[in-house]
């Protein structure tokens, strides 16, 4: 299966934490930018991604409690093209979800106003 294949894959089998997030994300609904899901960068396909912002935004589920240093070799691959990466555990976007998009806006931090 290809990188390609394999993300349409996901978007298709979307966790409740990635739901939830995509909703606030998508069609230009956070602060007027444009994110994907589940996007294949490289090597790697990354839950969502804001191309103009060099931003990553990654949902990590139980199961990476065991992947941390594979976590952060994927980040330093970003991280070394430029990319911005956010981790957020599934729990906090289902729990805390304006707790989560305040810790993106500011990562994004002022965006330029639009001329008239």
């Amino acid at each position: 299966m290809t990188p390609r294949d394999n993300a349409k894959r996901l978007r298709t089998e979307m966790t409740e934490a990635e739901m939830r997030l995509w909703y606030y994300l998508r069609g230009h609904r956070f602060l007027g930018l444009k994110f994907k899901r589940q996007k294949p960068i490289g090597p790697y396909i990354v839950d969502f991604i804001c191309l103009e912002q060099f931003l990553i935004i990654e949902l990590d589920g139980g199961q990476h409690q065991q992947q941390a240093e594979q976590d952060r070799i994927r980040d330093r691959y970003f991280q070394q093209r430029g990319y911005r990466v956010l981790r957020f555990w599934n729990h906090e976007v289902l729990a805390q979800t304006d707790a989560v998009l305040e810790a993106i806006r500011l990562a994004i931090g002022p965006l330029p106003n639009p001329l008239p």
